[in-house]
């Protein structure tokens, strides 16, 4: 997830606020630099826990350098590293700055990709956050009227048509620029704006995206994270969507979309530097899970090209060799293996093609019968999960096509495919995997989307309808996490319960999976996941008065069968927690306690089933007093076989 900061101000050095709590400051010398370049240098520092694979900053006002200077650095985590040597080359006297941690999405991490990026004269910066949806074909048209793009990213077009609203008299100046620019694009965007030509000051925009500003007497700031400027000031200004700010040494306006002058929301922190990274909440897991919304929709932009077919990231298997293949094995480990097991039920039924799930670990091992007519998709957060990767490698090696779906841009596993659509969630720093989780879910149903139109077994109108139709999963995502608190209180009457079965049908049965490893990662105790048929065939041997039975009962096609297993559990004397449908009182009547979730189609609904399950472990873990962000013996990233 990508950084903003930004500053200007007429001071030769940077002031923090008096009020400031210890060890939030900015310090006049920060980071070894003075002034503006060193705000930027420590605020992008202070964004290091986001993730990043690359860095840069950019300065206008120099007397004695003209123009815009700028800095990037692509080497991963080492970027920071590598700009604060280069910014060692600083000219001096820069009236204002900004500067910008990437973590890739379109275009690989790399210099020529990270921000900020310029026009063609070099006059104007712009640092991006978000996904401009309709990039490739406003890239086109400016390709058209003769302007020349260096990145392969979509927050370039953005430069350009700054540029063109400039150089084309259709603005008065930067500000009008950018709200000609911002009017034409789709997407999500908050984006900084800095121009040679008025050198005091920064023009900044969001749609979606967050961004907030400050002000003190000398000097104007923003960001797009509270830790980034904690310290020049506790008091805040909060841009909302299609709002556009004007930032100037000790002044700040702002306008709506149509240039009518508006009072910001303003916003007071009080927390200390570690609070600020978790955006005020009490963890990294509670604050990823409440991104899920976020993921998923991120993760859903940009996939439909101009001409109305769906798109992945990269991809270099056509369409007649997608229709060739007669198999699909999903490899995966964990949360990612679970999402292949969802994505299992719509590549079968959207693109009519037989599906084989494997545990990545063992998949090599079984002498898998693999040839060109076969796709292998290798599904894995970080793409160096390394038993993945390594069934990756041997399906290549046995000549299959491989596709991957990963949250890191350019990983390992990104290389050896063939084809690669990217989970756009952002980094997850807690160990257990939520946004990602659903991400993960929402990139595959796309695969399936695509896999159907590529082969024909649905048409663009009914893939693109679909599409729409994920599109209102973030919101219903939202809502359940809304229910929270209700969650907590379930979970309340179960603290003292020593084991749990979670059951499930159909789509349920993956999503059960996934509640119960929550549990078992973050709790502790003992959760066992079925098949919800698959009972009297042992495991209902280990059901008993008070056996916590926990069930996904949303309305599947086979519905009716899920609740006749509930039946078998409730005589044996269960207690069952079960997570329904709004408003559906006929599966709340078996249930002692209801997990509430907004009503989706099937398919889908693993997006939205999955949420309070991960609640409920959340919880859970929390009442035992665990600590969520780093259960015991787990690790972020598994790179050992």
């Amino acid at each position: 997830m990508c950084g903003i900061i930004g500053i200007t101000t007429g001071a030769a050095a940077v002031r923090a606020d008096p009020g400031a709590a210890s060890g939030d400051t900015f310090v006049d010398d920060a980071s070894e630099h003075d002034g503006i370049l060193g705000v930027l240098l420590e605020g992008l520092a202070r964004l290091e826990y986001r993730g990043y694979d690359s860095a840069g900053l950019a300065l206008v006002g120099m007397p004695d350098a003209g123009g815009l200077w700028r800095a990037r650095a692509a080497n991963g985590t080492r970027s920071l590293d590598d700009l604060v040597k280069r910014a060692a080359d600083a000219p001096e006297g820069a009236t204002a700055g900004i500067g910008h941690t990437r973590w890739a999405t379109h275009g690989r991490p790399a210099e020529v990709n990270a921000h900020p990026h310029v026009d063609c004269s070099g006059r104007i910066g712009l640092i991006h956050n978000g996904i401009i949806e309709n990039h490739v074909e406003l890239a086109d048209e400016l390709i058209a009227d003769g302007h020349h793009f260096e990145s392969e990213t979509d927050t370039e077009v953005l430069a350009h048509l700054v540029e063109s609203a400039l150089d084309t008299g259709r603005a008065l100046g930067l500000a009008d620029a950018v709200r000609s620019a911002l009017g034409r694009v789709r997407g999500a965007f908050s984006l900084a704006v800095v121009h040679a030509d008025e050198p005091d000051l920064i023009v900044a925009a969001r749609r979606v995206s967050p961004l907030l500003m400050g002000v003190t007497g000398s000097a104007a700031f923003l960001a797009s994270d509270v830790p980034a400027i904690l310290g020049l000031t506790r008091d805040f200004f909060v841009l909302e969507d299609d709002q556009i700010a004007e930032l100037r040494p000790g002044r700040l306006t702002v306008t709506a979309a149509d240039g009518r002058q508006i009072e910001p929301a303003r916003l007071h922190v009080d927390w200390d530097l570690e609070a600020a990274r978790k955006d005020g909440y009490d963890e990294y897991m509670s604050k990823e899970m409440h991104e899920q919304p976020r993921a998923v929709a991120d993760t859903l932009l940009d996939r439909v090209l101009p001409d109305g077919t769906l798109a992945l990231d990269e991809v270099h298997i056509t369409n007649e060799e997608l229709r060739a293949v007669n198999k699909v094995f999903i490899v995966a480990c964990g949360s990612s293996y679970h999402a292949g097991m969802m994505a299992k039920y719509a590549i079968e039924h959207w693109a009519r093609l037989p599906v084989e799930i494997d545990i990545a670990s063992e998949f090599r091992y079984r002498d898998p019968v693999l040839d060109p007519s076969t796709l292998v998709i290798g599904v894995s957060q970080s793409g160096e999960t390394v038993d993945t990767f390594q069934a990756v490698r041997e399906a290549r090696r046995l000549g299959a096509k491989v596709l991957v779906i990963s949250n890191v841009v350019d990983s390992s596993m990104a290389r050896e495919a063939d084809a690669v659509l990217y989970t756009r969630a952002g980094p997850e720093i807690g160990v257990a995997s939520t946004k990602t989780h659903l991400a993960q879910i929402a990139a595959l149903d796309i695969l399936a989307l695509y896999l159907a139109q590529a082969r024909q077994t649905l048409s663009p109108a009914d893939a693109r309808a679909l599409l729409r139709g994920m599109g209102e999963v973030p919101g219903k995502v939202a809502v359940a996490l809304e229910r929270s608190t209700d969650v907590e209180a379930v979970a309340g009457r179960y603290r003292d319960s020593p084991s749990f079965i979670f059951l499930g049908r159909q789509v349920g049965y993956p999503v059960a999976l996934e509640g119960a490893l929550k549990l078992k990662e973050l709790s502790y105790l003992r959760a066992e996941g079925f098949p919800a048929g698959e009972l009297k065939h042992g495991p209902i041997a280990l059901v008993e008065p008070g056996t916590v039975v926990i069930g996904v009962a949303t309305r599947t096609p086979i519905w009716e069968k899920m609740m006749g297993n509930v039946a078998e559990v409730k005589s044996r004397g269960a207690t069952v927690v079960l997570v329904a449908g709004d408003g559906d009182e006929e599966t709340a009547r078996h249930a002692d306690s209801v997990l509430w979730v907004p009503p989706t189609e099937h398919l889908f609904a693993p997006m939205v089933d999955v949420v309070p399950l991960q609640l409920f472990a959340y919880h859970l873990a929390r009442l035992h007093g665990y600590d969520v962000d780093r259960p015991r013996n787990l690790a972020k990233v598994v790179t050992v076989e």
